[in-house]
């Protein structure tokens, strides 16, 4: 790892996903989980303080980054529940099938190198009927857009820990073991087009033959 990866990139990662804009589309979903909970890349822990205690047993904190899981100290010793470190990436969740009441994803699906097979992860670790409360930022409807994202993405990528501008998360979700209960999708003021196409809702897990 790098020293940019290990002692810039968590510094900026937490600063930009704790901005009062992205803050308050978390808490569009977030304070919606339930039961035991499985944050898929909880980051520097910032959705910790957003967990509905009266509805939230215990949340498993996915995160295969060191540096974050660090970062993330001070906001799990305040979580107002119960917090369990899984130190693995979104493509090996280490939970038994059909374990899980509820996954909250917050500008994660965004970052994870093979997205299909964390999709699969979470179909398998979620109890049938569990739901998925996600929030990420991706392509936009705008064909002009999309070309901005389409060539600044390699470099974003590279700047940003891995993170791309391009993929249609509502549409990545769906294809892959959920139904969408419900969505929105905007661009988010104050943020460059290209990187401010945000949806946010909750999916339902369905069965599938892949999964």
């Amino acid at each position: 790892m790098s020293f940019y990866e290990d002692k810039i990139l968590p510094h900026v990662i937490h600063c930009a996903c704790s901005l009062s804009p992205i803050m308050s589309l978390r808490e569009k979903v977030v304070p919606l989980a339930y039961g035991n909970v499985l944050e898929i890349g909880i980051g520097s822990a910032v959705n910790m303080s957003l967990y509905d205690p009266d509805k939230v047993n215990m949340v498993w904190g996915l995160e295969p980054s060191d540096a974050m899981r660090q970062k993330a100290a001070k906001n799990i010793a305040n979580s107002p529940v119960p917090v369990e470190w899984l130190s693995l990436p979104g493509e090996k969740i280490p939970l038994e099938d059909n374990s899980v009441d509820s996954v909250v994803i917050t500008y994660a699906l965004c970052t994870i190198p093979d997205w299909q097979t964390a999709l699969k992860q979470i179909h398998r670790v979620l109890k049938d009927d569990g739901k998925i409360f996600f929030c990420e930022h991706g392509q936009a409807p705008d064909e002009s857009v999309q070309k901005w994202q389409n060539n600044l993405n390699g470099v974003w990528s590279k700047l940003a820990g891995g993170c791309n501008l391009n993929r249609p998360a509502v549409e990545n979700i769906q294809n892959n073991g959920f139904s969408i209960d419900w969505s929105d999708s905007n661009y988010m003021k104050g943020a460059p087009k290209f990187a401010a196409y945000i949806s946010y809702g909750v999916a339902t897990k369905v069965a599938t033959n892949s999964a």
